[in-house]
């Protein structure tokens, strides 16, 4: 479709495309999907995702330990390498230690006139945490304003709200529409435009993610053969290769909890009074990450609800090494899913895939197994 290359244009080279944009737009990077991006167009500045993709991070290494996971290391390669400099500055919300030791070496290391530590609550289960979770974004509303020396009015948050509710609710339909009919949509090219969608112009992005779900929703393809459904769950999901690997395989992936997929978009921001609280809202109660905490069983209750809502026959952990945030969650979720007889995998990426042959392998056995 001609709507897919599109997006994956701007996959091909991203750095280009912000270079670009920074003649008109300050760009602001952040590499966490709790990042208060409506704050950040509602300054009038770009929120562009950073997903750390070079492969060779030596320049990185010298900063790091050696326990640091891949996106760390990449990103920090890409700023210490010069390729981010159309930067005017970052946003750090409080994810996992190594993403906070990286917010300390980025200011060090770095010279951008912005930089901000937005340390959101991990315990979501009370109302002290609610008022907590919208104080922090007061605050970080007043950093921006003060960094760039620009007022964000009431009305500019409530524009914000509303694409990016536009947004969000796009990629819903079009997710629901791949579980519905997944030959219609590969999964490799549904992971790209969620990538595509956290770099591009967000009004842009608005605008191509209605046109591509409104030619889904007219194609009269042919009924595909039935496969395997399965779910990724993890982080991120930088590698598209993985759900071709998959289809190859005999499955598609026909949903996730990533935030390169399903938790980017979970969720909607209430339009109307409070612009802040209502953001607060949306982020304090939409599905939670390993980085955050509302009970014991949250997260595999949210896994277990969206199995049994899109016939899930299998579920795939994809997990970058060194990630401690998901390593401490998923003994107590496998064990949840072998309890409800939901069969899952795992599998630790650091950097790129294992090679596709013993990918595949892995894949079929587990594929024949469901």
């Amino acid at each position: 479709m001609e709507a897919i290359r599109s997006f994956q244009k701007v996959l091909d080279d991203p750095v280009k495309y912000i270079e670009t944009l920074s003649a008109r737009k300050k760009i602001i990077g952040y590499c966490c999907s709790y990042t208060p991006e409506e704050m950040i167009h509602a300054a009038g500045l770009h929120p562009f995702r950073l997903f750390g993709l070079s492969p060779d991070t030596s320049a990185a290494d010298r900063h790091l330990q050696a326990y640091c996971c891949s996106l760390v290391r990449g990103v920090l390669t890409d700023v210490l390498t010069g390729r981010l400099d159309s930067l005017s500055g970052a946003v750090f919300p409080h994810t996992c230690d190594t993403i906070q030791r990286l917010s300390d070496i980025w200011r060090l290391n770095t010279g951008f006139p912005f930089f901000a530590d937005v340390v959101l609550p991990v315990k979501l289960n009370s109302q002290s945490a609610r008022e907590y979770f919208e104080a922090v974004l007061r605050k970080f509303r007043a950093d921006l304003e003060a960094g760039f020396d620009i007022t964000i009015t009431d009305e500019a948050l409530a524009v914000s709200i509303k694409l990016y509710n536009i947004i969000r609710s796009y990629l819903r339909k079009i997710w629901e529409i791949h579980a519905a009919r997944p030959w219609l949509i590969s999964g490799s090219d549904l992971n790209r435009v969620a990538m595509a969608s956290m770099i591009l112009e967000r009004e842009t992005a608005a605008a191509m993610l209605a046109d591509l779900a409104d030619g889904l929703g007219r194609l009269q393809a042919q009924e595909g053969k039935p496969r395997r459904r399965v779910m990724l769950v993890g982080s991120l999901c930088c590698q598209p290769d993985i759900y071709s690997i998959l289809e190859r395989s005999g499955a598609d992936v026909v949903w996730d909890d990533l935030c390169t997929g399903s938790r980017y978009f979970e969720g909607l921001v209430a339009e109307g009074g409070d612009p802040v609280a209502a953001i607060a809202e949306r982020y304090y109660s939409r599905v939670i990450c390993p980085a955050k905490h509302s009970s014991v069983t949250a997260r595999a209750e949210n896994i277990v609800s969206a199995v049994r809502e899109h016939r899930i026959d299998g579920v795939i952990f994809l997990m970058l090494k060194f990630c401690d945030p998901h390593a401490f969650d998923y003994p107590d979720i496998k064990g949840f899913l072998d309890a409800q007889g939901i069969p899952s995998m795992l599998l630790e990426i650091e950097g790129g895939l294992p090679p596709e042959g013993a990918l595949t392998t892995r894949f079929e056995t587990f594929i024949e197994m469901l």
